[in-house]
């Protein structure tokens, strides 16, 4: 079936690149990259506010287009981590969330490229919600520049992570461009290195990732290296097995000779045991790639839970003596149920046990000024 897209009355103007903004408003080509430095390097989403425009300009652009998709609904903010969560309001009404990771002067972006995921990974809290329809470019977008709302980022960018809700490889013309755009100079110049795709395994857009002209890195959603496990814990699997995404991988690692990253969410008596090790290291030690070892955070209503932390860290020690190079994730925003599609889940929650529209609509900052 075919995704469903967003649909307009007022084409929004924050997946476009300056060129673009030229064109569709009718501005010259300065004027186009004016407003995308509002938009990008501002976080600026009101016309009023472009100072450098005309009074005139200014006021028939905000009568002919829209610049936002999105609006604020709800955050959530960790004081034990500074891990934040925002949930956004689409123009369609569907919602989305990310998730903004603090570590000392390391900030990370943590983006959604689909409204839920078709995947459905068994431990997954986004596939319990179901999957509505991909996200458009200024709609990806739109989520770091809320994230980065009030943040003092100075001179430094954030890492930017496409692992939230979605499967990127299934949106991907729209992942792409949203990177893309997150890399413009005149935006908020983020470096390809410091970007980083996710997948569950969906091996074509592995092979056509493999071909794009930049460094942006790649990470391989694993969780078992058997095809039974994974069949059970990532159901994309069934269609490609294991076989078919290392052929994958290994083109990938042949065109483009960088490293890339595996995912391992540890969770006890599934995929913790010796087992899973050898298997693991069978699977990817021969490959130039690290294991990013994830202890599993907790989702109500399924009943998976992470090992105790002694496990996790003999995990990784056993990669690393086998000579597969490994990490282990610190856990960040439990408190606040940082795990993808939580904040989502529970909004919608609240919606059916109050539809009152305003019960649980939360304090909506402006959006007229998203500050980096």
């Amino acid at each position: 079936m075919k995704a469903k897209t967003p649909t307009t009355e007022r084409p929004a103007l924050t997946g476009l690149n300056a060129q673009e903004l030229s064109e569709v408003l009718g501005l010259k080509s300065f004027q186009g990259r004016q407003v995308f430095k509002w938009i990008h390097q501002k976080g600026v989403l009101d016309f009023g506010a472009m100072t450098n425009l005309s009074k005139d300009l200014r006021a028939s652009l905000q009568k002919r287009f829209r610049l936002s998709e999105t609006s604020f609904i709800d955050a959530s903010n960790s004081p034990r981590s500074g891990t934040k969560k925002v949930l956004l309001r689409l123009a369609d009404g569907e919602s989305v969330e990310s998730v903004l990771l603090r570590d000392k002067d390391r900030t990370t972006l943590c983006l959604s490229t689909q409204v839920g995921c078709p995947v459905k990974c068994s431990f997954c809290a986004t596939g319990l919600s179901g999957y509505s329809r991909n996200l458009s470019p200024g709609e990806i977008v739109e989520q770091a520049l809320y994230l980065l709302r009030d943040e003092a980022m100075e001179d430094r960018t954030p890492n930017i992570v496409i692992m939230g809700m979605g499967e990127p490889m299934l949106n991907y013309d729209a992942t792409v461009k949203s990177v893309r755009l997150l890399m413009e100079e005149e935006g908020l110049g983020i470096g390809a290195r410091k970007i980083t795709v996710s997948t569950a395994g969906e091996a074509e857009g592995i092979e056509r990732f493999a071909e794009e002209d930049w460094q942006v890195r790649l990470s391989i959603s694993l969780h078992a290296a058997n095809d039974q496990l994974r069949d059970e814990l990532v159901p994309l699997n069934r269609r490609y097995n294991l076989r078919r995404l290392m052929q994958a991988v290994r083109h990938y690692g042949y065109k483009v000779g960088r490293q890339l990253t595996f995912e391992w969410t540890l969770m006890e008596g599934v995929n913790d045991r010796d087992s899973d090790l050898e298997e693991l290291v069978a699977l990817v030690a021969d490959l130039k790639a690290t294991v990013n070892l994830i202890p599993y955070n907790p989702v109500s209503g399924l009943a998976y839970r992470a090992p105790k932390r002694s496990r996790c860290e003999a995990f990784r020690d056993a990669l690393s003596r086998a000579g597969v190079k490994a990490t282990l994730r610190i856990e960040r925003g439990q408190d606040i149920d940082a795990a993808c599609g939580q904040l989502r889940r529970r909004q919608g929650a609240a919606r059916v046990a109050s539809p009152s529209p305003d019960q649980n609509s939360g304090s909506a900052p402006s959006s007229s000024s998203i500050s980096s």
